[in-house]
């Protein structure tokens, strides 16, 4: 079995230099080239580091914790992609958890953080988790990067959302559309209150009228759409357009435009922030914005990191590359 010793050997470094350049620690200063070289020398030797004692000499796991709400969600399924990429990029195993299982009073929080089974958590709150719920989990003092929610003291990553939902209403706007409604997500959401501001803030821009009634904080799952719709078509005056403030609303919002009698686009043009591979297999195909949840997952591994290696924690990054991007497909047209 080749040691430690032949990959150094291999790549022409001392042993110190070959075990810096292997356990994928930000503080090791060992250039990239040299990094690569030790870390080829491995792989054509088929050199099999001992984690548990580098773990041992580190006080280190090399493991990361994902807390996600809604695993199977399609949305979700980027950002963990993004994480996991970054991640073994850096040597680092990633171990996803639920959102829905750091509620205080659960062990999960405690197994992961309290015993010292990762290095690190990135957390994507359940979008209506009050803050206060999740606070318990800053206690043990581990490096944290939230997702989406910015927590007083800790480091989060977040995607242009504000600009995201400007870009679906102008798209609207321009197709000639003047009566605009949002629905938009839960009313304690951070999110939400980002998105609904990008709404505003395009409406003001193409001189339209925001009808209050027509601003709706429901939720961001299909049943939530679904309810949205129902009481805007219910008032006297209803809008031509709407903004659905999530891919999964979006699809609530088709199912009930059905259930009402009305057609896509032809009687309601409706624009999805998010795009997901969903938006693409409804009926008919969801036009969205999309915003860079993989790129989001990148980030926030690669501040998290820089907190493992000793940053102060507070850091506070907008994923800005690439921007929104506009995803034209069949359900928005101009109005009758």
């Amino acid at each position: 079995m080749p040691t430690l010793s032949d990959v150094a050997a291999r790549a022409g470094v001392s042993v110190s230099v070959a075990s810096r350049a292997l356990t994928g620690d930000p503080r090791a200063r060992v250039n990239a080239a040299t990094r690569e070289r030790v870390r080829a020398a491995a792989a054509d030797l088929g050199y099999q580091p001992n984690f548990a004692g580098r773990a041992l000499r580190l006080a280190r796991t090399e493991v990361l914790a994902l807390v996600v709400p809604g695993i199977t969600n399609s949305l979700v399924s980027e950002l963990i992609r993004g994480v996991e990429d970054e991640a073994s990029s850096a040597g680092y195993t990633v171990l996803l958890g639920r959102a829905e299982d750091i509620q205080p009073g659960n062990p999960m929080v405690d197994r992961l953080l309290g015993e010292g089974r990762v290095d690190g958590m990135i957390l994507q709150p359940v979008g209506d988790m009050a803050t206060s719920d999740i606070e318990h989990v800053f206690r043990f003092a581990v490096p944290t990067v939230t997702i989406h929610r910015e927590v007083d003291g800790v480091s989060s990553v977040a995607v242009p959302d504000a600009a995201g939902t400007a870009m679906a209403t102008r798209h609207l706007a321009q197709q000639g559309h003047g009566r605009i409604g949002l629905i938009g997500g839960p009313r304690q959401s951070q999110t939400a209150a980002r998105r609904e501001s990008g709404f505003r803030d395009a409406m003001a821009a193409e001189g339209l009228d925001v009808h209050e009634e027509w601003v709706l904080r429901e939720g961001y799952i299909d049943k939530d759409g679904a309810r949205g719709l129902q009481r805007m078509m219910s008032l006297d005056v209803t809008p031509t357009a709407v903004v659905a403030a999530n891919v999964h609303a979006a699809v609530g919002v088709l199912a009930e435009a059905r259930r009402l009698g009305l057609s896509v686009p032809n009687d309601l043009s409706v624009m999805s922030v998010h795009d997901s591979w969903s938006a693409e297999h409804t009926w008919p195909p969801l036009s969205s914005v999309r915003l860079p949840l993989y790129e989001m997952g990148r980030a926030a591994v690669v501040s998290l990191l820089a907190e493992v290696g000793g940053r102060a924690a507070g850091d506070r990054h907008l994923v800005a590359e690439p921007p929104p991007i506009l995803v034209e497909r069949e359900s928005v047209s101009a109005p009758r």
